[in-house]
């Protein structure tokens, strides 16, 4: 039997202490995960009824979870993963590679022809432990996800994205400035304070870049 390496002990230790895993087992959350969007949700104030909600990188569906609790029977979630994601009333969800062509119109038929009033992203790719690696991996989806948005998202609408700060950062950031009139980072109590993640919050998307 293989011992566990010291840092996956580390890993396992920390995860069992950690209070919002010990709060959403208490409260019947699919993950941890959800705290963090619902910090940023009450504090900009992101959801509204009848609001067309896309979900990107959703499972196992705790973003999802809150935003459909949130907008009660109005309006629509729609998610996706590569990973399987146990079924949500009030959530449409297909199972695929966000950076496959044909997932994505997949997707996008789903979407249909009425503008997204809000685009989540907590995509992030599978690590291997390399910077070198996973950083071009992580900001390459970054990209894609804006390009969904620039494509889907309304006038005035609000794209919410989890990124890995390091190179291509500050790149990615500049982009946003130029999509949307107000670009906010934050830090969620919850998001692990070692983790290098934050999430950008670019609201007002402009009809036109700069």
């Amino acid at each position: 039997m293989a011992t566990r390496s010291k840092s996956s002990q580390r890993w396992l230790q920390e995860h069992v202490s950690d209070p919002f895993v010990k709060k959403a087992k208490k409260e019947g959350a699919r993950s941890r995960a959800i705290y963090k969007l619902e910090e940023l949700i009450d504090r900009d104030r992101l959801l509204r009824p009848g609001m067309t909600v896309v979900d990107l990188g959703s499972a196992p569906g705790s973003w999802s979870q809150l935003v459909r609790a949130r907008l009660g029977d109005s309006g629509r979630v729609i998610a996706i993963d590569i990973l399987p994601m146990a079924p949500m009333a009030g959530v449409e969800f297909l199972q695929g590679d966000f950076r496959d062509d044909e997932v994505l119109v997949q997707l996008e038929t789903m979407v249909g022809d009425k503008p997204v009033d809000l685009v989540l992203s907590d995509m992030a790719p599978n690590k291997s432990g390399m910077d070198a690696v996973d950083m071009p991996r992580a900001l390459y989806l970054s990209e894609l996800a804006m390009d969904f948005a620039d494509k889907h998202l309304r006038t005035g609408g609000t794209f919410l994205i989890k990124l890995f700060q390091g190179v291509g950062f500050d790149d990615y950031v500049r982009e946003l400035r130029k999509r949307y009139d107000k670009v906010a980072i934050r830090k969620p109590e919850a998001s692990r304070k070692r983790s290098p993640e934050v999430y950008a919050l670019a609201q007002g998307k402009r009809a036109v870049p700069k």
